[in-house]
């Protein structure tokens, strides 16, 4: 199922990030500098002629002033409104290419809420770290360890969690996410993000 709908969700992320960037006002050059991600590698995500690894993803979320998670939204030209539940058949599914890990949207698209959650299965022995660190805006994040265990570096702090353990934190630090273990484990993040009030 994920090998076949990798186009498809690579289309949807190209559509979301040309969207985001125009609704910001930025050109290629702008979100790179933003970013940190080269205005080719945008160029080539944007026409949907990349697989883009979760790290690269992050680094665009950042610099578009938004969660990882809103990158595999539907563009909003394209959202039905689809209602208060997510059926788990309708949830989007995407592979990381670079460390395996799986990622699961679970919250109904569209829904004017702050938080979001994501399911996670991460592969044994696996690694990924997001060099991001401050955002425009706060996005508050939790690590619940539904299965096996996670060892997750935030900042200098590095936490061991287990089955039932559950992180908070705030996505300002450098993170890291490793499996030291020979199965693999599957973690919920719930993420909330602050609006900045307007006066």
């Amino acid at each position: 199922m994920i090998r076949e709908a990798a186009s498809d969700l690579n289309e949807r992320i190209a559509e979301r990030v040309r969207e985001l960037r125009a609704a910001r006002g930025l050109s290629l050059d702008a979100l790179a500098s933003k970013s940190g991600v080269s205005r080719s590698m945008i160029s080539l995500i944007e026409r949907g002629e990349s697989s883009p690894t979760a790290v690269v993803l992050e680094k665009l979320a950042t610099g578009l002033g938004v969660t990882l998670a809103s990158l595999f939204d539907a563009p909003a030209a394209a959202q039905a409104p689809s209602g208060p539940v997510a059926r788990r058949d309708d949830q989007p599914q995407w592979r990381d290419p670079a460390s395996g890990y799986v990622r699961r949207n679970v919250s109904p698209p569209g829904v004017p809420q702050p938080m979001q959650i994501v399911e996670v299965r991460f592969p044994a022995g696996g690694r990924v770290a997001f060099e991001t660190g401050g955002r425009d805006v706060r996005v508050h994040q939790q690590v619940w360890v539904l299965e096996g265990a996670i060892d997750v570096t935030v900042g200098t702090e590095k936490h061991r969690l287990r089955e039932g353990d559950c992180l908070a934190m705030q996505l300002d630090r450098h993170t890291m996410f490793h499996n030291p273990t020979k199965k693999p484990t599957r973690y919920a993040v719930v993420m909330a993000t602050e609006t900045p009030s307007r006066r």
